[in-house]
């Protein structure tokens, strides 16, 4: 198989766990602790992953100063974005509750949207110089994404929108992540060392930036101090797939 088609795979398989956590969502009652749990593991691989694969590798070989402002400008423009989609309504687009009065429940959408493109282009980005994809970022996404999707589409249904709806929704981001990390492999050379290290690290900054902002004061708020320690099984479960990726 090719790498363009690898890419658009890759990409397409890390993004499914969105439509199995929106399936769950919509058609399964979840414990709140139970979400809060997924989504605390999920956050320690995702940090693991920023961290050992993107970051370190980015460090390794650009140096310390580009990576260190992709990585702040990745972590800037997230929480720019995100302060931008709460003001539209997308505040809660992470909890398994009704939208807020006097917004429209595509701000949830919108916002989740925002999270899945940049993932999938470092998908693409990881295949230009290896020619193999990272799995350890596959990984680490597709978990991170499955309590995401799940979680949103609880409160979509309880704002009302038909299940048939919700799912379509969550196969277009899957077909953006596919399309995303296509883009991401085409339209960056692999020869540029300093830009692909650079996105690395934009990346990076994104995800802590996510994580930290999102999904762990939620699972926190839901699952109670044992979070802690189920993200940190997450962190060594990334650590333990990298050592032997």
């Amino acid at each position: 198989m090719s790498s363009v088609l690898l890419a658009a795979m890759w990409g397409g398989i890390a993004g499914s766990s969105l439509v199995l956590g929106a399936l769950l969502g919509i058609y399964k009652e979840i414990p709140t602790k139970i979400s809060a749990f997924v989504m605390a593991f999920g956050t320690g691989v995702l940090i693991g992953a920023a961290t050992f694969e993107l970051l370190s590798d980015a460090i390794k070989e650009g140096g310390i100063l580009y990576p260190s402002i992709g990585f702040l400008l990745g972590s800037t423009l997230f929480i720019m974005i995100e302060l931008f989609i709460s003001k539209k309504g997308a505040k809660e687009r992470k909890r398994s509750k009704g939208n807020p009065p006097g917004h429209s429940g595509m701000a949830i959408f919108v916002g989740s949207v925002i999270d899945a493109i940049p993932e999938s282009v470092i998908i693409g980005v990881s295949l230009l110089e290896s020619k193999s994809v990272s799995w350890v970022i596959v990984i680490a996404i597709f978990i991170s994404n499955f309590p995401e999707a799940m979680s949103s589409s609880i409160g979509l249904k309880k704002d009302g929108y038909h299940k048939g709806k919700i799912l379509f929704l969550w196969l277009m981001v899957m077909m953006l992540s596919s399309v995303s990390s296509l883009l991401g492999f085409l339209l960056i050379d692999s020869s540029s060392t300093l830009l692909i290290t650079a996105i690395g690290a934009f990346a990076a900054g994104g995800i802590f930036a996510m994580v930290s902002s999102t999904m762990l004061p939620e699972a926190f708020e839901e699952g109670g101090p044992i979070v802690g320690y189920i993200s940190a099984l997450g962190l060594l479960t990334s650590l333990i797939l990298t050592y032997f990726g």
